[in-house]
């Protein structure tokens, strides 16, 4: 029997939209601890200082986790942890040449700091890396500069009479950077929760799909992880959105990576912000769902194995439907990175695995991607609907960069002179731009695709397949409605120099080489409220499809008893008219299979065609609503007989 979804989810059990001022927050949160990790070729790592808040212990735990394995082999690198659940921890790592022969001529160091995880699911670690770094930089010229570590403890160590964070502060970059916000006018957003009541849903609108950003306050605080979106999009190409399915199935996700782990643990916090269930979801899923987020563990090594191996026999006791786990984030997924290879060997802990290419291959001929696999030996590969998507995204972002990059006339600053992108367009559609590098990572066109568009083509002289694709594009561009300006034809790209291909890439090196100071965050927050208008896209769809199958076949609380309206009493049984007879029971309706038509795929923005589609839908009304899922293929009949 399939749960029941008349129990919503309680508002108080998820994450409120931060209201509080930048002044009630600290600007640099407060430490539980902050440590100097320094290399003995004879002893290994070691913790030569450190100072900790009560009941935080450090010793023989944050070693190995602030140094990973082959640090050795870059000068310098900030490595991202979990400490004990309860903490997140940042490390700021130096490898300086000396003359010290029995350091084998190499000082290798790491200051490192431990912050509350009631400051966001890093909690906002980010802000202590430059003066991390600073003092590793000091301390690998003079170790015994101790008195610069005392002097940041005591500014910066956890008070008792310090402002305390709200619920969840510095969740996701919209609501990190205290004034950058979604916002949507006051009609349109009246005239949403009227439709929504009509509909017998109290949707709370969100930061995670408001309509507008509101303009002058896209910002994010350097070493942001959310700058590396741009990096992110670029090095994983139309892989993204198979990966932030997975994410969204709650999926146990390792990213096995070479040093140094600073991107690829940006990675991790990206991948799981953009997979987070938007708040406005809050009130049309069930109490079982999964949870709001998916848990981002960063950096993690062969020490982390038991704690995997205990989430994994966690994740068993959920699918069995055992309640009593004391960690509700338990068995319920995570993403993680590591450089320890062997992890990557033992596939029962983990469900899908992405091998980042070294970073050597950025200066390969032929473009090199990351490999994913799930289960282990599966490679997974984008559909040609995300590929199509993600060109339209791509478009959209490189539009808006360009039109963040335009002097404005009441600008202070208009006159100053910074990077551009060409403001020239054309009538070249994202649908038929070529890249011979995805075909790599991306399906091929099946042949009932072929077949069917051979016919369609055929039978209606290509109307029908210009219908769909314009179809098609207006559902892309509804995603970045009101985040990108409009082109100026129905379907158009800016024209570079170079491919369409290398957009990303000259836009995340622009990301890289300008000031975070100075470059407001128009790309990152367009880039995260697109994925979550994919996300509301998708599960409300399925809501919608499960509201109107429960309402056409509702289940009854009680059966009438027939035999007793006849005239017999209720407890004596009838014969059955025939011998070995048995009377058919009714079947719930809550236990049938919910047919969902090629039609609600088309909506959902997935492939029609894909199997690797049609099985992400059944497991995803399956863990999201409990019930079980029949996906109706597209096709042409002809006299009541499928010809494709």
């Amino acid at each position: 029997m399939a749960s029941s979804r008349k129990g919503r989810r309680a508002p108080s059990s998820l994450p409120m939209p931060l209201t509080t001022s930048a002044n009630a927050v600290p600007e640099l949160p407060p430490i539980d601890a902050l440590f100097l990790i320094d290399f003995d070729v004879k002893k290994g790592y070691t913790i030569v200082w450190q100072r900790t808040a009560q009941g935080v212990e450090v010793d023989g735990r944050v070693e190995y986790k602030s140094l990973p394995s082959g640090l050795h082999t870059v000068s310098e690198d900030l490595i991202y942890f979990v400490h004990d659940g309860a903490h997140a921890g940042l490390s700021a790592f130096v490898n300086m040449p000396c003359d010290e022969e029995e350091a084998r001529n190499a000082r290798m160091i790491a200051v490192g700091v431990l912050v509350p995880l009631s400051y966001g699911r890093l909690g906002r670690a980010w802000r202590h890396a430059q003066g991390l770094k600073d003092l590793a930089a000091k301390l690998a010229s003079d170790r015994s500069d101790t008195p610069l570590l005392e002097a940041y403890w005591d500014a910066h160590k956890a008070r008792n009479d310090a402002p305390q964070p709200a619920p969840d502060a510095g969740e996701t970059p919209i609501t990190t950077a205290p004034a950058v916000t979604f916002s949507e006018p006051p009609a349109q957003q009246q005239q949403q929760q009227q439709q929504d009541h009509t509909k017998g849903h109290t949707r709370n609108r969100s930061a995670s799909d408001g309509n507008s950003l509101a303009p002058a306050e896209h910002r994010l605080s350097p070493y942001h992880p959310a700058w590396s979106l741009t990096s992110l999009l670029d090095k994983f190409g139309p892989l993204v959105f198979p990966i932030q399915r997975a994410a969204l199935l709650r999926k146990r996700i390792l990213v096995s990576c070479h040093a140094p782990v600073h991107e690829v643990c940006d990675f991790v916090y990206n991948l799981s912000v953009l997979s987070n269930i938007p708040l406005s979801l809050s009130n049309i899923l069930p109490e079982q769902s999964p949870t709001q987020r998916l848990r981002p563990l960063f950096c993690i090594g062969v020490h982390d194995v038991p704690f995997l191996m205990e989430d994994y026999e966690a994740s068993k006791r959920r699918e069995q439907g055992e309640s009593a786990i004391e960690d509700d984030e338990a068995g319920s997924g995570w993403i993680a990175c590591t450089t320890d290879s062997i992890l990557a060997m033992k596939d029962t802990l983990w469900d899908m695995l992405i091998t980042m290419p070294p970073e050597h291959t950025a200066n390969a001929q032929e473009r090199v991607w990351p490999v994913v696999e799930c289960p282990r030996g599966k490679p997974v590969k984008a559909t040609q609907r995300d590929l199509r998507r993600f060109n339209a995204l791509r478009a959209g972002l490189t539009r808006l960069a360009a039109s963040a990059s335009a002097p404005r006339p009441d600008s202070p600053g208009s006159d100053v002179e910074g990077p551009r992108t060409s403001t020239s367009y054309s009538n070249t559609s994202p649908l038929q731009v070529a890249d011979d590098s995805f075909d790599k990572v991306t399906e091929p066109l099946s042949w009932t695709a072929l077949a069917y568009n051979g016919y369609m083509w055929w039978a209606s002289a290509g109307e029908q397949l210009r219908s769909e694709e314009q179809e098609e594009s207006a559902q892309d561009a509804a995603l970045l409605a009101d985040l990108t300006p409009t082109p100026q034809t129905p379907i158009s790209i800016p024209a570079h120099s170079s491919t369409l291909a290398d957009s990303l890439s000259s836009l995340a090196a622009r990301r890289t080489s300008a000031s975070p100071t100075d470059a407001d965050a128009r790309l990152e927050l367009a880039t995260i409220a697109y994925f979550h208008r994919l996300t509301t896209q998708m599960l409300s769809i399925l809501s919608d499809i499960v509201d109107s199958t429960d309402e056409a076949y509702p289940s009854s609380p009680y059966r009438d008893d027939e035999v007793a309206d006849q005239g017999h009493p209720a407890e004596e049984e009838v014969d059955p008219l025939l011998e070995g007879e048995e009377e058919e029971e009714e079947e719930d309706p809550a236990a049938q299979a919910i047919t969902i038509d090629s039609r609600s795929i088309e909506n959902m923005g997935l492939d029609v065609w894909s199997a690797s589609d049609a099985v992400f839908v059944q497991d995803l009304m399956r863990i999201y609503f409990g019930r079980e899922a029949r996906v109706e293929g597209k096709g042409v009949e002809v006299c009541g007989v499928r010809v494709c």
